[in-house]
């Protein structure tokens, strides 16, 4: 596996390499990670994966200075799994200057749930994965479906700006309790690890209870909500929010759509302790 930081030298180590699939990542690999690598070599060769905390994606009082940062290990973990490039810019690398320029989804899709309780995130997102798409030029990147709002806005952004990027959905991968893997899941101590698998074990409870409305509504769905976060908080959780949506948008549901069986998805973040848990279930 070659490792390069240079722009200029990814781009002619991959020169000719038109079905390039990529997985950009944060680092702090874990198997979720891993499964996206595998998942980009059914889609495309070779497989180019990224490591880069990216600052314009923290708020001021975020993470970004302690996000976990494993570097050697995670060089490990692709080598074994094949990866034929790993791309580690520095951020004089990606940003040489100020990045003036920025991707701004629309408001409907970008302020709303993460981007509400996280402003300016989805714009931090977006601008990057620009970037690293301008950079690697692949033909497919892979994407989790745990962090589904960002899937969506990703997918809509190459969608808009006509990107030759085909966007590859991937499942979301579980601890055996239930839990989502997340690289802030290290932050987590002893018991709020055994609490946390609390968090997909309400959204099951939720998709029954939507499941088992004899007529769905509006009301009748903000009443689900409500009990959930009333839930969650009785646990010592801190929810931002519990949210059940179209699938297909993200909007709230109206009568209209729910009496046309559209798809939805139960959405929610929370903090246990210091960590901000997310996670959503499709119903």
């Amino acid at each position: 596996m070659k490792i390069i930081s240079d722009i200029g030298e990814l781009r002619d180590q991959l020169r000719g390499q038109n079905r390039a699939s990529f997985v950009p990542t944060m680092g702090n690999l874990h198997e979720g990670h891993l499964s996206l690598m595998r998942l980009a070599r059914q889609h495309g060769d070779p497989v180019v994966a990224s490591i880069f905390v990216n600052r314009l994606q923290f708020g001021p009082n975020e993470d970004f200075d302690s996000y976990p940062r494993t570097m050697q290990a995670d060089i490990e973990k692709l080598e074994k799994e094949g990866v034929y490039v790993l791309f580690a810019p520095t951020e004089k690398d990606l940003y040489p200057q100020p990045q003036e320029y920025r991707v701004e989804p629309p408001n409907q899709l970008g302020n709303i749930l993460e981007g509400e309780f996280r402003p300016g995130f989805f714009q931090g997102v977006c601008t990057v994965v620009l970037k690293l798409f301008s950079c690697v030029q692949p033909k497919v990147a892979v994407f989790g479906k745990k962090d589904y709002q960002q899937l969506m806005i990703i997918r809509q952004m190459a969608k808009q700006f006509a990107l030759p990027v085909d966007i590859v959905p991937a499942e979301t991968i579980r601890a055996e309790d239930g839990l989502a893997l997340s690289s802030r899941n290290t932050y987590l101590s002893i018991d709020e690890r055994r609490e946390a698998p609390e968090l997909q074990k309400l959204l099951q409870q939720v998709r029954e209870q939507v499941i088992g409305l004899k007529q769905q509504s509006p009301e009748e769905l903000k009443k689900i909500e409500a009990g959930a976060l009333e839930t969650l908080t009785k646990r010592g959780w801190r929810p931002d929010y519990i949210a059940i949506r179209l699938q297909s948008d993200l909007a709230t549901p109206s009568n209209t759509a729910l009496d046309a069986k559209e798809s939805l998805v139960i959405l929610t973040a929370a903090k246990l302790g210091k960590t901000r848990l997310i996670d959503n279930l499709e119903i």
